[in-house]
């Protein structure tokens, strides 16, 4: 691997060609108009624009992105997250013009970006699932004869989907007549594809998940994250590794998703994603299921990263151009705790609504054990066409308590101004008892937002 495009762009397009950097390899940045000049493209060894700002005329036109990579000289393609970086096709056309895709192959993206296809390479691989229907459902009737049979709460999820898009959960048979043509209508609009399936749901569930390395022969962990504090299903704040499981689940859950990886030849970086019954965690190996696999680098790896020492990026980039991994399960040990923050430029008082606009002056966290990864610059610009993630504020500690103290000052230190941010809010969970205690599950930050609204 000479050269490396990266299709992306924000702070992962940053951290991309940050590691790329690192190894030696020169880089090429990919830019809509809206981005001409962004940080991402000036830390590049060359930038090559693909289009108008919005993404669907630009980030996620596939042949603008091969054309690119062709005309720079590129001999690599990374997707980074989101956009096209699970779009099975994509990595095959990526593949076919003789071109390397950092990441898993385009077979491998299909089989288990169907959640449904994925379910059953789980249960193939002997790793427990959530009771639900073993295929897509063609109909809200043949999903209201499924749910008599899953029991309820059921929870609607998009079969091709991820990010939250297309999902219901649902109490009874008048709740799932009135909630599925809303959320397969939904998943047509974001996957190009209306199937859905449906799984028990579990009232009060931890989300956790496995971070995995493969080369298509082998297979490690690099422990789990703890991700169950979410706004809308999407994460708000990560920990490496989860303070709510027991040992006993951890080496449990680690040996399902290495099970997993080696039942498709995973390789590349990826993760695996369970729910764990929360009122079982603390002892209870059977009380996680597997959910999904997300075949991708994530928001949230340089959590991992903190308490490996591994640079997760670089190992996608070393296992993309042939290598085997360097290190066996035994080599890779866990060390301290570390959480990371999302600031996207939302304001928190306006239900969240995203807020692009200019910026002015910016402080960014520094300082011993605090890392920040992001891309904006002073005096720029948040543009409306993408999502509103302005940085991520991670935090080491030796221990979780020393993490969440560190978490104070380094939240304290972000400023923006120009735009509301969620710095603020986010400043304000790290001293809620509930946190501290980490007893909490998927639907309690839901239900604090709620309290705060109800109170203010």
């Amino acid at each position: 691997m000479r050269r490396l495009l990266v299709a992306n762009r924000g702070e992962i397009a940053v951290r991309i060609i940050r590691a790329a950097r690192d190894l030696g390899i020169s880089t090429v940045a990919v830019h809509s108009k809206a981005d001409a000049g962004a940080l991402h493209t000036r830390l590049a060894d060359s930038s090559v624009e693909i289009g108008p700002s919005p993404a669907s005329k630009s980030y996620l036109v596939a042949d603008a992105i091969l054309a690119a990579a062709k005309d720079s000289g590129a001999d690599a393609v990374h997707p980074g997250y989101g956009f096209l970086s699970e779009r099975a096709s994509f990595a095959t056309a990526v593949a076919d013009a003789g071109l390397t895709f950092v990441g898993p192959a385009g077979s491998v993206i299909e089989r288990m970006g169907d959640k449904v296809a994925a379910r059953e390479v789980a249960r193939a691989a002997g790793v427990p699932t959530v009771p639900g229907t073993p295929g897509g459902v063609s109909g809200v009737d043949e999903a209201v004869s499924a749910a008599r049979d899953v029991g309820y709460p059921v929870m609607l999820k998009a079969a091709a989907g991820g990010g939250g898009r297309g999902i219901r959960v649902v109490h009874d048979e008048d709740g799932l007549r009135a909630a599925f043509g809303q959320a397969s209508t939904e998943a047509q609009k974001a996957f190009g594809d209306g199937t859905m399936y449906l799984e028990r749901f579990v009232e009060r569930a931890r989300h956790v998940e496995v971070q995995v390395l493969g080369d298509g022969t082998d297979a490690v962990h690099l422990f789990e994250r703890e991700c169950s504090l979410q706004r809308r299903r999407q994460k708000v704040v990560e920990e490496a590794v989860s303070p709510g499981i027991s040992p006993q689940v951890r080496e449990a859950m680690t040996t399902a998703a290495l099970q997993l990886c080696r039942e498709v030849g995973y390789a590349s970086a990826g993760t695996v994603e369970f729910l764990v019954d929360a009122d079982a965690a603390g002892g209870d190996s059977g009380s996680f299921f597997f959910i999904e696999m997300n075949t991708r680098i994530q928001v949230e790896h340089p959590t991992t990263e903190l308490v490996t020492g591994i640079d997760l990026v670089a190992e996608q980039l070393r296992i993309a151009a042939g290598s085997r991994l360097r290190f066996t399960q035994d080599r890779i040990e866990r060390r301290g705790h570390a959480i990371e923050y999302r600031v996207c430029a939302e304001d928190p008082e306006k239900d969240f609504m995203p807020q692009p606009g200019s910026v002015g002056r910016i402080t960014l966290p520094s300082g011993p054990w605090v890392r920040c990864d992001t891309w904006l610059e002073p005096d720029g610009t948040v543009p409306p066409y993408y999502d509103s993630l302005l940085a991520k504020v991670v935090v080491w500690g030796a221990d979780r308590d020393e993490a969440l103290a560190r978490s104070r000052r380094a939240l304290d230190e972000f400023s923006v101004s120009g735009i509301p941010t969620t710095a603020g809010l986010l400043r304000s969970l790290v001293d809620e008892e509930w946190v501290a205690t980490a007893d909490f599950h998927t639907s309690t930050l839901e239900q604090w937002l709620t309290s705060r609204k109800e109170t203010s």
